[in-house]
């Protein structure tokens, strides 16, 4: 009896182990094949959409340039996989994929039974509802009885359910399964409505015959934090995906933009050197090259120049900072020492 229990605390260590070389090494595989695969949505303007040229652009794509700087101090070592709602998780779990940066929100079921870790925010976001103008409506309390387009396999099902129980009112859900398909649905007039992460609604309106004839309705029925996500156990590639995130959150708290790096490479400030790897040791905590936070900012920007060009005010989705402005500011984004 006494072997047996030593021998199956044994077997128990072993399979840890064994977990955790197959889970591990992702940074290790990346180097190798020389790009990163991503994960990116079918087509959102001002989040991760290519042009007509097939060039990808959007606030997650520029999220996932700065991974692809911070391992190999260049924006473009990538492959951009687009992927729907449905299968987004189950490439980035069977490793078809390294990262997944999709607008994917974070929750507990995800994190746990998905196995799945999500890094820091790279936007915050919350539900809401488009409505052809038309209609007249000012408020999402004014649709009972309304036609609902949603999306399939993403919290926004669960979260419409609850907001129509809870006010006592009847819906009629239409589930469709793609971004391009939810599009078609409706403008073609489909559906009364159509109920999505508010960012996400207003990058859908630009594709709008007539963007001028939709509008948002003011209430916001949930929380979605949007954020990249990584496997399970792989802590090297979590803190290398995160620290690139957050790289670019710091810069901006820094005021250091891809305009000013070079010149902010001979400050004094003991911690912007400690960032920008004049003075080493957070590139080598990570495996990355020393200038790796330094090589986002060159390369991709600071989270607040990345905020602007893809969404912010002077594009067509015109989104103020709001949650996503620095906490300096009196917003969420907020980045731990770089030290």
């Amino acid at each position: 009896m006494k072997y047996f229990k030593i021998l199956t605390v044994l077997l128990s260590v072993v399979l840890i182990l064994v977990s955790g070389i197959v889970s591990a090494g992702t940074l290790e595989n990346v180097k190798k094949k020389g790009f990163v695969q991503v994960g990116v949505n079918q087509g959102l303007f001002g989040f991760a959409s290519a042009d007509e040229k097939g060039e990808w652009k959007g606030l997650d794509v520029d999220t996932a340039r700065a991974i692809s700087c911070a391992v190999f101090g260049t924006p473009d070592k990538l492959k951009f996989i687009p992927l729907s709602a449905q299968t987004r998780f189950t490439a980035l779990q069977s490793g078809e994929i390294d990262v997944l940066c999709r607008n994917a929100t974070r929750t507990l079921a995800r994190e746990s039974q998905l196995g799945l870790n999500f890094v820091t925010v790279n936007y915050y976001d919350g539900q809401g509802f488009m409505v052809p103008k038309s209609l007249g409506l000012k408020s999402a309390k004014e649709l009972s009885g309304a036609t609902v387009c949603v999306l399939q396999g993403t919290t926004t099902e669960q979260n419409a359910a609850d907001y129509f129980k809870k006010n006592g009112m009847a819906w009629k859900p239409v589930v469709v399964e793609s971004t391009p398909a939810i599009q078609q649905a409706f403008f073609s007039g489909r559906c009364d409505c159509m109920t999505s992460d508010a960012s996400q609604l207003a990058g859908l309106r630009t594709a709008a015959p007539k963007p001028g004839d939709y509008m948002l309705l003011p209430e916001i029925i949930s929380k979605e934090p949007l954020a990249p996500a990584v496997r399970h156990g792989d802590d090297q590639w979590y803190d290398v995906v995160n620290f690139s995130v957050l790289a670019m959150i710091q810069a901006e708290e820094y005021g250091i933009t891809s305009k000013n790096v070079d010149d902010m490479l001979k400050s004094e400030d003991p911690e912007i050197k400690r960032f920008l790897g004049v003075t080493p040791g957070n590139g080598e905590a990570l495996g990355l090259d020393e200038k790796f936070a330094y090589n986002i900012v060159k390369h991709v920007g600071n989270y607040g120049e990345v905020f602007d060009r893809n969404v912010g005010p002077a594009t067509p989705l015109a989104i103020e900072r709001g949650l996503n402005a620095l906490w300096t500011n009196g917003g969420l984004m907020y980045a731990p020492p770089f030290k």
